[in-house]
């Protein structure tokens, strides 16, 4: 099931320890620990994904064609991806899930335990 639709996005969403779904900003918002870490907007051909992405990664992804720098994030190391985007469903759900640990690892250590979320090495 792809996570570009409704459907894979919460299946995955929900396989993560500590992460909430909410609607806001026209768009379906994962979060962790209150904090985003991903987003799903639009649908079928016109849905893409948002999330958060390690320097190297963003300058590697950005690069190809349906992924850009993710509108409404200020920093950069936030990436769009749309749906024609060249990677694999394997490749986005690596992403997403790096996204979420990047995301997870700001959290105080007190709230990651609380969340079970497993420590950072």
């Amino acid at each position: 099931m792809s996570v570009f639709g409704r459907k894979g996005f919460d299946a995955f969403v929900k396989s993560l320890p500590g992460t909430s779904l909410v609607d806001q900003w026209d768009s379906h918002v994962a979060k962790v620990g209150g904090k985003v870490f991903t987003l799903l907007s639009g649908e079928g051909d016109e849905a893409r994904v948002v999330a958060k992405c390690p320097e190297e990664s963003f300058e590697i992804l950005t690069a190809l064609e349906g992924i850009r720098q993710a509108p409404h994030f200020a920093k950069r190391k936030w990436v769009e991806i749309g749906s024609s985007s060249p990677l694999s469903d394997d490749e986005l759900v690596h992403y997403l899930t790096q996204s979420y640990h990047l995301v997870a690892a700001g959290l105080t250590k007190k709230l990651r335990q609380e969340l079970g979320i497993a420590p950072t090495s």
